[in-house]
This record gives structure tokens, C-alpha cells and sequence, in this order.
């Protein structure tokens, strides 16, 4: 399979890391001609996490709403649709109809307070 060509480059820009919730996430859309790229990247104080806005099990985006990717509490990545639970740090599925798979991991970095595609 080829890589998605909507997916941003290396190095680029999403945002500065304050704008995202800590904890929380924040989503990002990318479109090149008919390609589409979804992802998200989860905050917990300076560590960051991104992955790919896709639920293993049906393949739709994870958040009910915009950037709601968290648990109430959260504690777990949360899949809106059929209510699958993710750990943070691994995107592992331990709860729901994908038990045991994972999300799909989107590298990113913080470089001087901007979140950045890795």
C-alpha cells in the first residue's frame, strides 16, 4: 500500500502545543486532490502522541465531536461509534469489538512549543 499522499510532510506544522488541551487531544484534516488524511494528537503536559483518526474495528473517525478524542476521565482513548477503548501510550484496543488491535501511530515532535508532523 502506498502512503497516503494527503499526509502532511515531515516537519510540518500543526500547532502550537498550548492550543491542545492538557490532558486532551486535537484533531487534524489534511486534503490532497481526492486523498484524505485524518489524525489526532493526544497532550499530557509536554509529551505528545498522534494517531491516525481511524477505528481499527469499522474504520470511521474516533471523536463524537471536534477533539474529542478522551474519556470523560481521561484515561482511555474513546471510539464514539461503539464505545472501544484505547490505551494513550499505545493506541492498543482493551475494550470493544477490536480487542486487541491498535490504532495506527502518526509520528510527531514538539520543536520550540510547535507540534510538528514527525
Amino acid at each position: 500500500m502506498s502512503e497516503n499522499p494527503a499526509k502532511p510532510a515531515f516537519g510540518t506544522a500543526l500547532c502550537a502545543l498550548e492550543e491542545i488541551a492538557n490532558p486532551g487531544g486535537k484533531g487534524f484534516v489534511f486534503r490532497e486532490g481526492d486523498a484524505l488524511f485524518s489524525g489526532f494528537v493526544l497532550r499530557e503536559g509536554a509529551e505528545v502522541r498522534g494517531y491516525v483518526d481511524s477505528c481499527p474495528h469499522a474504520g470511521w473517525p474516533l471523536a463524537s465531536g471536534p477533539d474529542r478524542y478522551l474519556t470523560r476521565d481521561n484515561r482511555f482513548i474513546l471510539c464514539s461509534g461503539h464505545g472501544a477503548l484505547f490505551l494513550k501510550g499505545t493506541g492498543e484496543c482493551i475494550s470493544g469489538p477490536c480487542f486487541g488491535e491498535h490504532l495506527t501511530r502518526w509520528p510527531v515532535t514538539v520543536v520550540r512549543g510547535i507540534v510538528r508532523a514527525g
